[in-house]
C-alpha cells in the first residue's frame, strides 16, 4: 500500500507524461471533497457528457489481468460482455479501490490514464472521441485535466473501442 504522500506525488508523473507526449492539456484545480464526477460537474459547471471516467477493470484469471477503460460519465461500461471478451477471461469486474491504487498509484476520483505506476492498456469508448474537450482525472483528487480527444489518442497504449459503454438513460 502506498502512503498518501506517494499518491499525491502521482500528479507530477501525470504532467511529465503529458509534457513528454507534447499534447494539449489544462490543469483544473478542484476541492478534493468534490472530486467524484457528479459532484465535480455540479460544483464547477461541467456537463456529465463532457466528462470521462477512467475505470480500472480486472479479469479473474491466474494471474489477474488489468486494463483501464475511459467512458463518458453519462455511460455505463459494458463489463460483462465487451470488457470480458477483450480481456479474454470468463469473469471480470471493476477493480477494487486498493487494486486501482496498486495499478495506477491514484485514488478513485483522481484516476487518469497518464502517469500510472503500471502500464495498462487504455480502451477508450468511441463516444469519448466525439467530444471537443473532456474533463478527466488529473492524478490526484485535487485536480482534473481538460483535454481534447487527440490527447487521449496520443496515449501509448490507447485503442478506441466501439460500444465499450452504453448511455445511461435518465429516469
Amino acid at each position: 500500500m502506498r502512503s498518501a504522500s506517494t499518491l499525491f506525488d502521482m500528479s507530477d508523473l501525470v504532467i511529465s507524461q503529458l509534457d513528454g507526449l507534447g499534447v494539449t492539456y489544462e490543469v483544473v484545480d478542484c476541492d478534493p471533497d468534490l472530486a467524484d464526477t457528479a459532484q465535480f460537474c455540479e460544483a464547477y459547471g461541467y456537463a456529465m457528457d463532457n466528462s470521462a471516467n477512467a475505470i480500472v477493470v480486472v479479469g479473474k484469471s491466474d494471474p489477474p489481468v488489468f486494463a483501464m477503460c475511459l467512458v463518458l460519465a453519462d455511460s455505463r461500461l459494458d463489463v460483462n460482455k465487451v470488457v470480458r471478451k477483450r480481456l479474454g477471461v470468463r469473469k471480470c469486474s471493476f477493480a477494487s479501490a486498493e487494486q486501482t491504487v496498486d495499478m495506477t498509484g491514484m485514488q478513485i476520483g483522481g484516476v487518469t490514464p497518464f502517469g500510472t505506476t503500471k502500464a495498462l492498456d487504455l480502451w477508450i469508448d468511441s463516444r469519448v472521441m466525439e467530444r471537443e474537450n473532456l474533463i478527466i482525472g488529473g492524478g490526484s483528487r485535487d485536480r482534473k485535466l481538460l483535454v481534447p480527444p487527440s490527447t487521449l489518442a496520443a496515449h501509448p497504449r490507447a485503442e478506441v473501442v466501439e460500444g465499450l459503454a452504453k448511455v445511461v438513460e435518465a429516469t
